[in-house]
């Protein structure tokens, strides 16, 4: 049990990505940036569940699920374009894709919109993968295309008919439109993305951190990235707007209220930073470990993980 989860092999194939990685931004003269790990605020996303820290005579901290918010302070004070390959925590059970510590690349540049970032990033895949150039379908396409739905009118009904008709377990998730649309798009259509893809323009309701479509505000400028079935990063071209954002984690924290989850503080820094001045940029996040996991063909995310949470 004190081995590495990871082969040698594969611990060599990582650095050798990571290296590529780092090679590419530097010739794009993109700053590597490191931020912290532990904060007092963590995201009020309901689908995101953090972990905390209590230290004696010292308030909560919580590890961090993404370096996002620090990263957009520093946008904010003006360090132009960066990227950063950190550690991330997320309180999700453990399975062949998901490990509760893990790896991410996340990056963001300025005067960029998400298409063009989806153009960088078709890039680097190319360049790790020697992959085919990718296919872009926006997210109401994806689900015309597989399950004859439009995800921006279908009613919660017709979501819940296609569960029962693809022998879906009923997961629980009572009335909330947005989480059955996930739970459809992970069961009966990410599997089928084996080609590299692109899916862009979320229903608003997904918006997240993006800011939503000036020519159609019922979708976002949000874009996720497929390969071989699995997701691999999630984008934005980011919102500027703190009061827009201040609306959006107030939403949140109402939806986690009803979802009986513990509630948590607004990152009042954040918005101080949006509220100064976020310059017009796009960024993405990327897991590292699944990436390196598709690079070896391996069948768990533990095979590429120096050791795994279960075995540190």
């Amino acid at each position: 049990m004190w081995q590495p989860t990871a082969s040698i092999k594969n611990l060599r194939t990582r650095a050798a990505i990571i290296k590529k990685i780092r090679e590419f931004f530097a010739a794009r003269e993109v700053l590597e940036v490191e931020t912290p790990v532990l904060a007092r605020t963590t995201v009020t996303n309901p689908y995101i569940e953090s972990l905390s820290c209590k230290f004696k005579q010292n308030p909560t901290l919580y590890l961090q699920t993404s370096p996002e918010y620090h990263m957009k302070r520093l946008l904010a004070a003006g360090i132009g374009s960066i990227f950063q390959i950190c550690k991330v925590f997320r309180a999700e059970e453990n399975g062949h894709l998901h490990n509760i510590e893990f790896t991410l690349l996340e990056w963001y540049r300025i005067a960029f919109d998400h298409h063009a970032l989806m153009d960088e990033i078709d890039t680097l895949m190319q360049i790790l993968f020697s992959c085919a150039t990718a296919e872009r379908y926006s997210y109401q396409e994806i689900f015309q295309k597989y399950l004859f739905i439009d995800p921006l009118a279908v009613s919660l009904a017709e979501l819940q008919t296609i569960a029962t008709k693809n022998n879906l377990n009923d997961p629980g998730l009572s009335d909330d439109k947005t989480a059955w649309l996930m739970y459809l798009f992970s069961f009966l259509i990410e599997t089928k993305l084996q080609r590299l893809t692109f899916i862009y323009d979320f229903p608003a309701a997904q918006a997240s951190l993006a800011r939503l479509n000036s020519n159609d505000i019922r979708v976002a400028s949000r874009f996720e990235v497929y390969y071989k079935g699995i997701e691999l990063a999630n984008g934005f071209h980011e919102l500027t707007d703190a009061n827009e954002q201040r609306r959006r984690f107030i939403d949140d924290l109402q939806l986690r209220k009803k979802m009986k989850l513990p509630s948590v503080a607004i990152d009042e820094k954040f918005l101080q930073a949006l509220n100064h001045g976020l310059p017009n940029c796009a960024g993405v996040a990327l897991g590292i470990d699944r990436l390196v996991m598709l690079a070896v063909a391996a069948s768990s995310i533990d095979k590429v993980l120096t050791f795994s949470s279960e075995h540190a």
